[in-house]
């Protein structure tokens, strides 16, 4: 099927820099543009087959293809409406979206998957890739060797973007490109920092409820935040914004 046979067949469902997101009847067509590496996309795919294996609410992955000169990821498709619409649309219902939104990452960080990257490397990576003076860079790292090591299934960039709610208010976790395996209060952390480009007090919400869910000390999770933020500055189509705010979290203090 070619790209345009497929546009004139099927429902946009997002439309990003990088990536394009089309429906036909219970199938999601995720097509990459061209200049996304190759070994990237097969990554993601075989992540999210390895998370929808444990049982977890991961779209199950049909298959990889190609329309054009342009990858695209074939799953299931789940029609509803991201926990990140919800809160915009139905700001009343914020405690009830946020504990879907808990109840999701408690699930994925309920798992272990064999094989997966080491958070804390990939986080290492970030780090060190950062724009900024080498001192904030030991700061980070030091902080981040001081973390315990955990052997959680973590998202990578888990947050309300990335959680689908369907007609039946069950969530489903998609976007697996950056799963890994460690202490799930990065998880945690990159949701905070996620909800607080649209409101502080959403993001702080978030983490009281989480922290009531999973039994966490609130002064632990704000101690995860510093260190996803410099992962999250790796993203360079980001607002702004977006990143002053990121950029701000930087002190470890």
């Amino acid at each position: 099927m070619t790209y345009q046979e497929l546009k004139k067949t099927a429902e946009s469902v997002y439309s990003g820099a990088k990536t394009e997101v089309l429906s036909i009847g219970d199938q999601a067509y995720k097509l990459f543009d061209k200049t996304c590496p190759t070994p990237l996309i097969l990554r993601e795919a075989l992540f999210q087959s390895m998370a929808a294996g444990t049982g977890l609410n991961v779209p199950k992955i049909h298959g990889v293809s190609k329309a054009d000169d342009r990858f695209m990821i074939i799953s299931d498709y789940i029609e509803g409406f991201t926990v990140e619409q919800l809160l915009e649309e139905n700001p009343a219902k914020q405690d009830y979206y946020l504990e879907l939104l808990a109840s999701a990452q408690l699930s994925v960080n309920s798992v272990y998957i064999e094989g997966l990257p080491l958070l804390r490397d990939k986080m290492t990576e970030d780090i060190k890739a950062l724009d900024t003076d080498e001192v904030k860079k030991y700061e980070l790292l030091t902080r981040l060797a001081s973390m315990p090591q955990h052997k959680k299934l973590c998202h990578g960039n888990f947050g309300g973007d990335n959680v689908v709610i369907d007609g039946l208010d069950k969530a489903f976790v998609v976007d697996w490109s950056a799963a890994c395996v460690g202490n799930s209060a990065a998880d945690a952390a990159t949701a905070y920092l996620k909800l607080s480009f649209s409101s502080t007090e959403t993001a702080e919400r978030y983490l009281a409820i989480f922290c009531e869910k999973s039994g966490s000390q609130l002064s632990y999770l704000r101690e995860w935040i510093p260190l996803a933020a410099a992962c999250g500055l790796k993203y360079k189509n980001m607002a702004g914004k977006e990143r002053d705010l990121l950029l701000s979290w930087l002190d470890v203090g």
